[in-house]
């Protein structure tokens, strides 16, 4: 990855760097997101499009619609 001129790095103390790694971690590795990330890979990504999660069913859809809100934009989100 090239590192970005923009640093959007959080400025925490050592401690709350640490609480908030271990948060994470557990977060990723929670039966919910492990499940999702299999999903994913099942599924597969491909460069020209994006996986649209809904309620109960993942779709395909192109990328601007995805990331624009499907021409709502996303300002008010």
């Amino acid at each position: 990855m090239k590192s970005s001129p923009i640093k959007l790095k959080q400025k925490l103390s050592p401690k709350a760097s640490a609480a908030k790694k271990k948060r994470d971690i557990e977060y990723a590795k929670s039966p919910a997101r492990k499940a999702k990330k299999a999903e994913n890979q099942r599924i597969g990504q491909r460069s020209d499009s994006d996986l649209h999660h809904t309620g109960s069913a993942v779709k395909r859809v192109s990328i601007k619609n995805n990331r624009g809100n499907f021409g709502n934009g996303t300002k008010n989100e």
